[in-house]
């Protein structure tokens, strides 16, 4: 099994078929407010690479939020049953918000990255720290994690960046193009492994016949192989994905 740097939480544009459904209720007063979702993919990818060996998911999820920004959740998904697990569950919480009447947002979360199932010697199990700053089109996002699997049983620390870009064009499309940066201490225990690698993504949405449609151009550069859970899962592809809400 090779290391598990890639999972969760960016889904739209990484789908390449999806179809979903969501439930929302919210308090009287309007302070609290939780949601589900359900979908259904062809491909599982994140961070340019699939976590199916290309082969279709099922994902949900179940989200708690609080007027002020607080909001916690859990997202789930099958994954490919190379590391002994054929599922992944994600438990998260966060504090998301402006600074004053800036426009600047922010965002700060806790992400733990749980495999039921898998073997005791494999460890996948992890924690990532999330921040990120919004601005007009633009956000900035950073992970760390310091307990990815290194190799030899150790664990490697592990540093993800990614940029990216909304931009609302005529007749209700959206642009959106993202740039990510993995960089990893794995290769201290492995060095024949590459240390980083490069994923980016480009595509259209928009909203027709009550449903959200998306289409997008995904893959990673040539350093990616390395980070990959079966071969070709780090090549690039066009995603389409297109989800309901209600």
């Amino acid at each position: 099994m090779k290391l598990r740097t890639i999972s969760a939480l960016t889904l739209a544009a990484t789908s390449l078929f999806a179809a979903s459904s969501a439930m929302a209720w919210e308090s009287e007063d309007g302070q609290h407010s939780t949601s589900a979702s359900v979908t259904l993919t062809t491909d599982y990818i994140f961070r340019g690479i699939s976590l199916t060996d290309e082969d279709p998911a099922i994902q949900g999820s179940f989200d708690y939020a609080h007027s002020s920004g607080l909001y916690a959740g859990t997202w789930a998904s099958n994954i490919s049953d190379s590391a002994d697990s054929n599922i992944e569950i994600d438990l998260y919480a966060g504090f998301a918000n402006e600074f004053g009447d800036t426009g600047i947002g922010y965002d700060v979360s806790v992400l733990r990255y749980t495999y039921p199932g898998q073997n005791s010697n494999d460890e996948l199990d992890y924690t990532e720290y999330l921040g990120s700053l919004s601005y007009s089109y633009f956000t900035a996002m950073i992970g760390y994690t310091n307990n990815i699997q290194g190799g030899d049983g150790k664990d490697a620390d592990e540093i993800y960046y990614n940029l990216a870009f909304d931009y609302e064009l005529p007749y209700g499309f959206g642009l959106n193009a993202a740039i990510g940066y993995t960089d990893s201490d794995r290769n201290d225990y492995d060095s024949t492994l590459s240390d980083s690698y490069m994923d980016y993504t480009i595509g259209l949405s928009k909203s027709f016949i009550g449903l959200d449609w998306s289409v997008a151009y995904v893959g990673t550069n040539s350093d990616g192989e390395d980070f990959e859970l079966g071969d070709g899962t780090s090549d690039d592809r066009f995603v389409a994905s297109v989800s309901a809400s209600f």
